[in-house]
Formats: structure tokens, C-alpha cells, sequence
């Protein structure tokens, strides 16, 4: 897939070095076609690795797609220079009254407080709300998936006995939906979060449909209104050294925590960890962008509302 980015996006270049086709803005101009409208909330604490993160999960299918990254402006980020903030992101006040045909709501780190604690929950909240006349299909990760379990559904976090991290089985429960076609029976998927939503209050929940479940995660894959919602329990964007680093990071902080389930060979943090999740990852934004992206969006997009 062709992905439209800024020229001067960092991540442009290593995608580029990856041979995944990203189009800058003036190549773009000059194709007479009409590219998906996909904006990403990254909530994410080191923006430019979700930025990599998507665009290279975005990539995998001959549809074009603009992407538009936003931030929250109720929360200072600390760890992403506010240059490339100002450079590469938008807020809500300036697309409020924009439509899109796609958007993806990124995980954060504030599974240990409340959503009402959290400093650009209300916010959050307005942005999911105006997503319901303005998207034709929202992709929630992690704690967004947490998120919007609580917001639309009233379903709230539990926190877990300890940090879920690692790599993880899943079993596809619903084969005959789109957003799993072509997955194996059994896939693999990154977690690293310490709350989750009940599996047993999503299975409890009748708007709900669930797509794939693990013995040990929970439920990982939701669907509601035919996939104008769509929650993704882990992180299957994960590139290969996502858990490593956070690994290390919280060695080096003097924080609780154990080797990456099922992702050093031997579980030897020494090892180079094995890649085990990218195709379905490809397979799962592919079948979201193409069955409930392109399919069911208008072309005119203002159609939307």
C-alpha cells in the first residue's frame, strides 16, 4: 500500500529502508485517485515508535492512505520533542469538523489510575463520541480497547496480579467475520499492560462479538455495529524489540518485572527475540482497512455524517 505521509515524516525514511512504498505529499497530488482519509490518536509516551509501529502495519494492501497523526492537547508529552509535535501533529479543535474513513486510538500508560483520572480523559471522550458521526470505523489498541469498553459500554478495567508481558496464544472463536479472514486458528500477539477488561463481562455484553480469545490474555479481538467499533485487546504492531526495551526500561528503574513470556529463545534475555506476530498483525489491518475501511466508507466523504 501506498502510504502518504509528510515529506519530511523521521519515520518515512526507515520505512523507505524496509522497501515499503511511502508516497510524500507532492507525489500524491498528482495521482487521480482518492486516497483513505486514516487519522491516528497517539497516545503513545515515544510517539515516533507508534508512528513506525502503524505506517508499517498500514502497508500491506494496494489502497492508498493519507494518514493525519493527532495528539491530545490536555497532555504535555515528556518524552516526544514538542518540534516534531508541532511539525507532524494536529489536535481536535483543528478536524472537529473534518470526516475520516478510518481512525485508530493508540494505548497509553495510565492503566494503574482511573479513566477519570487520567488528564485527557474527557477529551478521549469527546473525540469517541464525535467518532460516531464523523468515522466509518474506529480501531481502539490496548488501553484505548479498555477504553472503549468503559465509555460506550460501561464494562470497567480490573487490575491484574501482575504485569501481562509477553507473547501470547490466541484461538479465533468467529471465523465467518471479515476482520479474521485468512488468520491460522491459533496466532500469536504481543500484551504488556497491568489491568484488562473481564472476559466474562465482554462475553456478557450483547453488542459485543468476539473475534479471538486467549486461555491466558483474555479476550484480544472484539467487533460492535458490524465493525464500526473494533477493540484490539494487545499490541500485535509490536515490532520485534518493543518488549525488550520496555524489559530493560523498567530493569534499569528498579521495577517488578519478569522475563517476556514466550519471546526469548530458551528465555534468555541475551537471545534475539523472534518475530512471531507479524503476519497476522499485516492480516489484521489489511482486513480492517479493506472489509471495514474501503468497503463501507462513501467516497465522498462528507457522506459520512
Amino acid at each position: 500500500m501506498p502510504i502518504k505521509t509528510q515529506n519530511d515524516l523521521p519515520a518515512k525514511e526507515i520505512l523507505e529502508n524496509e522497501n515499503i512504498f511511502v508516497m510524500d505529499e507532492f507525489r500524491a497530488l498528482h495521482q487521480d485517485m482518492r486516497p483513505l482519509q486514516v487519522l491516528i490518536l497517539n497516545n503513545m509516551p515515544v510517539k515516533q515508535d507508534t508512528e513506525l509501529q502503524l505506517l508499517r502495519a498500514l502497508s500491506n494492501t494496494p489502497l492508498q492512505v493519507d494518514v493525519t497523526f493527532m495528539n491530545t492537547k490536555t497532555h504535555v508529552s515528556l518524552n516526544t520533542p514538542a518540534s516534531h509535535l508541532n511539525k507532524f501533529y494536529i489536535t481536535f479543535d483543528e478536524i472537529r469538523d473534518r470526516t475520516f474513513d478510518g481512525l485508530i486510538v493508540t494505548g497509553a500508560p495510565v492503566e494503574d489510575i482511573t479513566f477519570e483520572e487520567v488528564d485527557y480523559w474527557e477529551e478521549t471522550c469527546k473525540i469517541l463520541d464525535w467518532a460516531e458521526t464523523h468515522v466509518t470505523s474506529t480501531l481502539h489498541i490496548c488501553w484505548a480497547a479498555q477504553a472503549g469498553f468503559y465509555h460506550y459500554y460501561g464494562i470497567n478495567k480490573r487490575q491484574l496480579p501482575q504485569k501481562l508481558f509477553g507473547v501470547y496464544e490466541h484461538k479465533v472463536s468467529n471465523r465467518k467475520i471479515p476482520l479474521v479472514r485468512g488468520f491460522d486458528d491459533i496466532f500469536l500477539a504481543p500484551h504488556s499492560r497491568h489491568t484488562e477488561t473481564p472476559s466474562e463481562a465482554i462475553h456478557a455484553c450483547k453488542e459485543l462479538t468476539i473475534l479471538a480469545e486467549s486461555e491466558k490474555a483474555g479476550v484480544f479481538l472484539a467487533i460492535a455495529e458490524e465493525g464500526k467499533k473494533i477493540f484490539v485487546a494487545g499490541h500485535p504492531e509490536y515490532d520485534r524489540y518493543t518488549l525488550n526495551n520496555e524489559y530493560h526500561r523498567d530493569l534499569d528503574k528498579g521495577l517488578p518485572i519478569q522475563i517476556p513470556y514466550n519471546y526469548y529463545p530458551g528465555d534468555d534475555p541475551e537471545q534475539r527475540p523472534l518475530l512471531q506476530w507479524r503476519s497476522h498483525c499485516n492480516n489484521l489491518y489489511s482486513n480492517w482497512l479493506n472489509y471495514y475501511v474501503y468497503q463501507a466508507t462513501p467516497y465522498d466523504l462528507a457522506q459520512i455524517r
